[in-house]
Order: C-alpha cells, then sequence, then structure tokens
C-alpha cells in the first residue's frame, strides 16, 4: 500500500480521513479489520479480502453486503475488476521475479 499512498491521499483529500492520513494509512496496514471505516469502505475491503484470499469461496450472497450499502451492479464489477488485475498484475510480477522498486518493498 505504500507505493499507492499518493492515490490515496489525492482520492482521500476533502473526506474524513484527510485530517490524520498518515496515521490512518499506519491503522489500515496494521489491521484494516480494526480501523475506522464507513460500511461502505468495510464491505468493500470485506469483499477484496475474500475475492483475494479465497477466489474460489466466493458466494453470490457475498455481494449481499456491497448492495445494502448502496453499491450498484455497476459498482460491484468495477470493484470486482480492480481486486482481480491487481491478483493478476501480482501473479505475473511475482511469476518472472520482477524486484520491486527499493522504496516499493515496504
Amino acid at each position: 500500500m505504500v507505493h499507492h499512498r499518493a492515490g490515496l491521499a489525492r482520492l482521500a483529500r476533502g473526506s474524513e480521513h484527510a485530517e490524520g492520513l498518515d496515521a490512518w494509512i499506519a491503522h489500515l496496514q496494521r489491521d484494516w479489520r480494526s480501523a475506522e471505516l464507513s460500511g461502505r469502505e468495510r464491505a468493500l475491503l470485506e469483499y477484496a479480502d475474500k475475492l483475494t484470499r479465497r477466489p474460489g469461496a466466493m458466494q453470490p450472497d457475498d455481494l449481499d453486503p456491497l448492495r445494502t450499502q448502496g453499491l450498484s451492479d455497476a459498482a460491484i464489477l468495477e470493484a470486482n475488476l480492480v481486486v482481480a488485475y491487481f491478483a493478476y498484475a501480482n501473479r505475473i510480477a511475482d511469476g518472472l521475479g520482477v524486484a520491486l522498486e527499493p522504496e516499493r518493498e515496504e
């Protein structure tokens, strides 16, 4: 997440996370489950975590919390595509032995 900090900071400007952004990011890195998150953020992270760690265990009802938080089918598809893309890109890099730049290894 460290190398995505600039993008996260840009998105967080004007949100409830703008103040204390560094502390919030550090907390997310340590334990996102105990971080102060909106229901929408939590539902998206739960979905992304399960899809990343246990993709074969995904069930249609895993979408229910996302819909409860007001996400449309298009927004759910977008979240799915982003999670899947990063899994794909990371596996390519890992499979080819691509080394991260030193500042991105944290």
